[in-house]
């Protein structure tokens, strides 16, 4: 095994000196193979390991597997980290799959690390026989080629798969030799769940017959995949024209062979960020309305997308727009939100007036008072007095609606006390004091 993902990782380049390195780390048998092997080869790769444990709250005791990764990572040394989220409640409000709603939340807590730069990259444990599952699994649901290709060994440039031409059965020695323990997840066994109704019942039935099937899938989702880049390599540069959310093909390029044209489509979905949940069906819908609908029609497709005919081009739009969440405490420093700018407070003596410069006493300010953005019932009096609900306030100031979502307020409870490069409220003016705090956002 030490071998074979040494040389993956070598091969595939999926690794940088100095990189600091997060490993998804469930407890279970792969995550703790990777773990260790990575941690055991910090100084051959020049790497940092840090162990990350996201807790997604769908078994009473899983606060069990949480104890336990936390003393395995002080065991090899590394740093850990643990996250818990509610895939349940996530399911529901989002009407989707409680599994889904497990992935998504884990790869929100990932993209949170990335994004602060606590890590760099993530390596994820999936194996030879993950990778099996998962490209008959996406065949099941409908998918073209990119679902038969399976899993990338790097996705993004910061997730990465070092174990992903590693069998089930060289991981089990690794531990064995290694004398490492583990826990497996209880639900692993539950086929109500795709994936484990894959593994589980269909695989198990598949392997009786044809012993080598798992390396056979793999080899040729790595086929495919081969054969998909090449194509892909001789698609006309300007056959995606991007504009922010919105994706443009040229309908003349709807006269080429389907092989081309099904690719032009997915890379128009790449550009604007529609990575999963495109299936051949939808592609199909594509194809209908550039060759089959007049003018002005359009179609809803996953991810809030449409698309419409628009004279001579399919405009791929994608609507969806990810919820930012904010909540930074009050202290000097600074913090950026995107689309809106940075905001920067810093104590100051010298009280000039500056456009676009606040400036408060923040000794008035409560303890509790935070950084978010508006919410419904949140009231605000008025520099000089007057108070009104925030609403109807940044109405009054003409604040742009788009511009309203994103403004950071200083606020405790529905009291908000300043809005950021706005005004700051008449509770915490400036009255004979020596210093205040300055507050400027710089675009």
């Amino acid at each position: 095994m030490l071998e074979d993902i040494e040389k993956f990782i070598k091969q595939t380049k999926m690794i940088s000196a100095g990189d600091t390195i997060g490993v998804g780390f469930s407890g279970g048998s792969d995550s703790m193979a990777l773990l260790h092997y990575l941690a055991d080869n910090q100084q051959k790769f020049d790497i940092e390991v840090v162990a990350i444990h996201v807790d997604h709250g769908i078994r009473e005791n899983s606060y069990i597997d949480a104890d336990f990764t936390k003393e395995k990572a002080k065991e090899l040394g590394v740093r850990f980290y643990k996250f818990r989220v509610d895939a349940l409640k996530l399911a529901k409000e989002n009407n989707v799959s409680i599994e889904t709603a497990a992935r998504d939340a884990r790869y929100g807590v990932f993209k949170t690390l990335l994004k602060k730069g606590v890590v760099d990259k993530i390596a994820l444990a999936h194996h030879m026989q993950d990778q099996a599952e998962t490209i008959l699994m996406h065949i099941f649901r409908g998918s073209g080629v990119a679902g038969a290709k399976g899993m990338e060994p790097i996705r993004d440039n910061v997730y990465i798969r070092p174990m992903l031409n590693t069998s089930k059965e060289e991981i089990l020695q690794y531990l064995n030799d290694n004398n490492l323990d583990y826990r497996e997840d209880e639900t692993n066994v539950d086929t109500t769940y795709n994936r484990n109704f894959i593994r589980n019942v269909i695989m198990k039935q598949v392997l009786s017959r044809w012993p080598n099937a798992i390396k056979s899938i793999s080899s040729f989702g790595q086929a495919v995949s081969e054969d998909d880049e090449y194509i892909n390599k001789n698609i006309y540069a300007d056959a995606v024209i991007t504009e922010g959310d919105e994706a443009k093909i040229p309908t003349s390029y709807f006269l080429f062979d389907r092989a081309i044209i099904t690719r032009i489509i997915f890379k128009a979905f790449k550009s604007i960020g529609i990575t999963k949940d495109i299936e051949r069906k939808h592609i199909d819908m594509i194809l209908d309305l550039s060759n089959n609908l007049e003018n002005g029609k359009k179609i809803s497709l996953p991810f809030d997308a449409v698309a419409i005919k628009e004279y001579d081009y399919i405009t791929i739009v994608n609507k969806h727009k990810e919820e930012v969440v904010l909540n930074e405490p009050f202290k000097c420093g600074e913090f950026e939100v995107e689309g809106f700018g940075k905001v920067c407070v810093k104590r100051v003596k010298d009280f000039e007036p500056r456009e676009g410069v606040l400036y408060l006493d923040y000794r008035k300010v409560p303890k509790n008072a935070i950084w978010r953005f508006r919410q419904d019932g949140d009231v605000f009096e008025k520099f000089g007095g007057g108070t009104k609900k925030l609403k109807s306030y940044l109405i009054d100031k003409k604040i742009p609606l788009r511009t309203r979502n994103i403004l950071p307020v200083l606020a405790d409870e529905n009291e908000v006390y300043a809005i950021a490069g706005v005004e700051i409220s008449n509770k915490v003016k400036v009255q004979d004091v020596p210093t205040a705090y300055m507050i400027e956002v710089k675009k």
